[in-house]
């Protein structure tokens, strides 16, 4: 079974930068008979979990929630068995509870957390104003 172990989290002031990393062991993806997708995904208290970001790994495209777009960036290093999430400018409402997760299955509906059959114990982030 496929191990996703989150880290990079910390506590930073608005306008400031983190990069998460999730490394996957278990199993090897980027090829379609592995993982084909892994997603990121944030849940503040009091909130829903919410899709943040997502790769397919077999040819690096690339999904975004609104909110995150031109300040976060999810990359992988197939090699390493690992995805970041480069996050810049973080604001306040950022704050939350990381969490990667990996699907077997493509990205379509890549922001629903059903679709991804692992998933990481999460890694805080918290930004202060």
């Amino acid at each position: 079974q496929v191990q996703l172990v989150e880290s990079g989290g910390g506590s930073v002031q608005a306008g400031g930068s983190l990069r998460l990393s999730c490394a996957a062991s278990g199993y090897s993806y980027g090829h379609t008979y592995s993982i084909k997708c892994m997603g990121w995904f944030r849940q503040a208290p009091g909130k829903e979990r919410e899709g943040v970001a997502a790769i397919y790994t077999g040819g690096s495209t690339t999904y975004y929630t609104d909110s995150v777009k031109g300040r976060f960036t999810i990359s992988q290093d197939i090699a390493k068995n690992t995805v970041y999430l480069q996050m810049n400018s973080l604001k306040p409402d950022d704050t939350a509870m990381y969490y990667c997760a990996a699907a077997l299955d493509w990205c379509g509906s890549w922001s629903s957390t059903s679709k991804y059959n692992y998933w990481g114990q999460g890694t805080q982030v918290t930004v202060s104003s």
